[in-house]
């Protein structure tokens, strides 16, 4: 088992300082030194509370995410997550546009972001016990990361199993929306077209989880950087023990 004790404050949050700089070179000894002793502690921050309070931190980001984007304009009212139609459908666009469809393509885009809007009320419980999955290993190894460094691994780690996850619930977000409806429609024109070379049929499901499983993971990244940065941001004893300024 690992044995490490550790004072997150110092190594997340003010990284820069001289202090700091000597108690990551005492952590770093400590992780390198194959101790098997399983419960001493520095700075009154043990190994499994800092392990919580990296999941504690994810999982608030997650409830943060999805109260912004889990409501009517959530994606389609945020000029930063709306998603629009995928890079392959473009000349689709345009070309229908031109023709004077262009009401046609807006309702695509329009049901696709509430499609958005409706999945992710569903993505609780899906990252969260992802986040949960995560070991005491894990979360030590992000000690001396920057202030994203918990999210990037957990979206190294998760992206693909999250995306297996929610793309069920995608999917059928986007046949409740008529979404997939109104797409098919752009397709079928656009292919029938003399001017369509190339046919359209990208694919609209693994788009759209993409892009709401990103949207989640920079709030997730958001919120991960104000707990590390802001006392007001951790709202739990846990998150205050963990993340608070230690000299």
């Amino acid at each position: 088992m690992l044995k490490r004790t550790i004072l997150i404050a110092a190594g997340a949050l003010v990284l820069h300082t001289t202090a700091n700089a000597q108690i990551l070179k005492k952590v770093g000894s400590v992780l390198n030194s194959g101790s098997t002793s399983s419960s001493s502690t520095t700075g009154n921050v043990t190994e499994t509370e800092a392990a919580g309070g990296i999941k504690e931190a994810l999982e608030k980001g997650v409830l943060k995410g999805i109260g912004l984007l889990n409501k009517q304009d959530g994606f389609f009212g945020n000029e930063l997550y709306k998603v629009l139609l995928p890079p392959d459908a473009l000349k689709a666009e345009k070309a229908l546009r031109s023709i004077g469809m262009g009401s046609l393509v807006d309702k695509a885009i329009l049901q696709i972001n509430r499609a958005a809007e409706d999945a992710v009320g569903f993505a609780a419980p899906i990252f969260v016990n992802a986040i949960k999955q995560m070991t005491i290993s894990d979360a030590l190894k992000l000690l001396t990361g920057g202030q994203n460094s918990a999210t990037n691994f957990f979206k190294e780690k998760t992206t693909a199993s999250l995306v297996a996850a929610f793309s069920p619930v995608i999917d059928s977000a986007l046949n409740q929306t008529a979404a997939t409806k109104y797409y098919g429609e752009i397709v079928t024109k656009y292919n029938s077209l003399p001017t369509s070379f190339t046919k359209l049929d990208p694919d609209l499901k693994g788009y759209v989880t993409n892009k709401a499983v990103g949207a989640l993971f920079d709030q997730i990244g958001k919120e991960e950087a104000a707990i590390r940065n802001n006392p007001a941001a951790r709202t739990s004893e846990l998150l205050k023990k963990v993340f608070g300024s230690k000299s």
